[in-house]
């Protein structure tokens, strides 16, 4: 299914359904980041605020992104706060929103939506500095070999979100190739059996030049 309409049909239920990937990953990203400072955010991939809201314990100002109008109307019920500026766009073209250079990006469960990541890591490239951070969390490749991918059932049945396969050295490929250095690779698993199959990946970069 279209990635917007997925997820503007799935935002009723996104809080509340089960979702070992969307809890895992959240843990993830601030355990990855809570060392880390920063003072301007670009979050990408929103979705209902469930990081939002830790951001805005960390950052001055955090600009949040989202491709889904029905995404970004739970998480501005969900968030008041004069630090964030929620915006609807599609990050594969123009990025007007970028209106400074950000300390931080973070995409959370969204460059796999994304088949081109050369166009995704250059306006990253543009859009910060010399230190900035790009926090990348996803699911695992290793779980998308096996078959996983975006789901959530409906009345009409399971629903399928259009995904792509990208391999670790895809991400770390396209971000030296901007002039981000690994910083941090880390993977997750559910209950920390990593007798299993990780299920979500994370990547930390800095960035060197550009």
């Amino acid at each position: 299914m279209n990635v917007q309409k997925a997820y503007n049909i799935w935002a009723d239920q996104y809080d509340t359904n089960q979702n070992k990937t969307r809890d895992l990953e959240g843990v993830a990203l601030r355990e990855v980041l809570h060392d880390i400072t920063f003072e301007n955010c670009l979050e990408i991939g929103c979705g209902t605020g469930k990081n939002t809201e830790w951001f805005i314990t960390k950052a001055k100002s955090i600009t949040s992104i989202d491709l889904s109008e029905e995404m970004l109307l739970k998480a501005k019920a969900k968030i008041v706060s004069d630090k964030v500026r929620f915006i609807q766009t599609d990050i594969t073209k123009g990025w007007d929103f970028a209106t400074q250079e950000y300390d931080l990006v973070g995409f959370s469960l969204v460059l796999e939506h994304l088949e081109n990541l050369v166009d995704i890591f250059k306006k990253v490239a543009e859009c910060t500095h010399t230190g900035s951070y790009v926090y990348v969390g996803e699911l695992h490749p290793f779980k998308q070999y096996a078959g996983t991918k975006a789901r959530f059932e409906t009345e009409e049945g399971l629903q399928i979100v259009t995904c792509f396969n990208h391999n670790i050295s895809d991400f770390t490929q396209v971000a030296k190739q901007f002039g981000f250095e690994i910083v941090g690779v880390g993977e997750y698993f559910d209950e920390n059996d990593k007798t299993n199959i990780p299920r979500i990946l994370t990547l930390l970069f800095k960035k060197k030049y550009y």
